[in-house]
């Protein structure tokens, strides 16, 4: 037996596809289904646990290695994700314009956000106005957290520079 020839414990994949493209992201192929759709914005674990099932795929199966029609396949139940679950389940539901759930993914989801906020600065809601504070939006505590101005209480480093910087003076003058 040559040493190019595998044997039974190591399979030499070749025909596997380090890189696949939904939408505008590549995703990596060496993962697996579930992992990989999840690396791409807007699809969480359980969205690509069901697309999987929808897709009639194995989700531990390796991406990369599976058909071109799968991998096509998969990419249709992305794309169309909001048809196939119900409404609560999707990420951007009754649209503020056309009043319909969609479910944003990669790119789309990041503009839509921001759109969003945009709005609601503009319109000065709740909501926009706290945004445009900078403070927490909902609901969170903020009398003792998320707060970025300053040290509360006693900066005792501050105090070491002062003091150093005094005993300098003293010594000088």
């Amino acid at each position: 037996m040559s040493a190019e020839e595998p044997t039974d414990g190591d399979e030499v994949d070749e025909d596997i596809r380090y890189f696949v493209r939904i939408g505008q992201t590549d995703l990596d192929g060496t993962k697996s289904v579930e992992r990989s759709l999840s690396d791409l914005d807007g699809i969480g674990r359980r969205s690509a646990r069901i697309i999987a099932n929808k897709a009639g795929i194995d989700r531990t199966a390796t991406f990369g290695a599976l058909e071109d029609d799968e991998i096509e396949s998969i990419t249709d139940l992305v794309q169309g994700f909001a048809d196939e679950v119900p409404d609560w389940l999707a990420n951007h539901q009754n649209d503020f314009f056309a009043g319909e759930t969609t479910h944003e993914i990669g790119n789309d989801l990041e503009l839509t956000r921001r759109q969003d906020i945009n709005r609601m600065k503009m319109i000065d809601s709740y909501k926009g106005v706290r945004h445009k504070r900078g403070q927490k939006v909902r609901g969170q505590r903020t009398k003792s957290t998320g707060r970025s101005e300053g040290t509360i209480g006693v900066n005792v480093e501050a105090i070491k520079e002062e003091a150093a910087e005094a005993a300098e003076e003293e010594e000088e003058g």
